[in-house]
């Protein structure tokens, strides 16, 4: 296995496990094991834990922009929110067990003292703010980044009752709430 794919494998791995059981319950070598290459070579790639997280929240950051680029293909900004809430609620059976894959990243790393990592995972989070705020701009509505704001809310409020309550059916309903929000805007 080549270089680069042993480290994407990795990156790739980190983002799961991490999403799945948390920064402090995670060890290189459960991500070695999901990543499929000997723990050794984690070493190789990431000299520490924080430089996986670091990769993880990338990770979550390409994922977003691959999103919103497919997103960005329908010619409607509305439907472009609606669709996104609607991959959210695709994902409610995750969102159940292991809560929204940033969003309990940042909340994890917002309890560390050195606010770096929590930091990173704010901005992933800035950016599909940012991308929301100007589909809402896009439709000429006023305070576009307010209503940005309330649609993630919703989502990541949806996504911690969900796995709080282990109830795919709350990402289902709250999903549909949202949906109908936008389209009485």
């Amino acid at each position: 296995m080549r270089a680069p794919e042993k480290r994407r494998r990795l990156t790739t791995a980190a983002a799961q496990v991490l999403h799945e059981q948390g920064v402090e319950r995670t060890t290189l070598a459960d991500i070695a094991r999901a990543a499929d290459v000997p723990v050794g070579n984690v070493y190789y790639y990431f000299k520490t834990k924080d430089e996986l997280v670091r990769a993880a929240l990338s990770e979550h950051g390409a994922h977003l922009d691959e999103v919103t680029g497919r997103l960005e293909e329908l010619p409607d900004p509305r439907d472009r929110l609606k669709a996104l809430v609607e991959g959210w609620v695709d994902r409610r059976n995750v969102a159940a067990r292991y809560g929204c894959p940033t969003g309990t990243l940042a909340v994890e790393l917002g309890k560390r003292a050195d606010g770096v990592l929590d930091a990173e995972a704010g901005a992933v989070i800035r950016r599909l703010l940012d991308w929301a705020g100007d589909q809402f701009r896009l439709m000429s509505l006023p305070d576009p980044d307010d209503l940005a704001v309330t649609l993630i809310s919703g989502y990541q409020g949806m996504s911690l009752l969900a796995n709080a309550l282990r109830d795919p059916d709350i990402m289902t309903r709250e999903g549909a709430r949202l949906v109908d929000w936008l389209d009485s805007l």
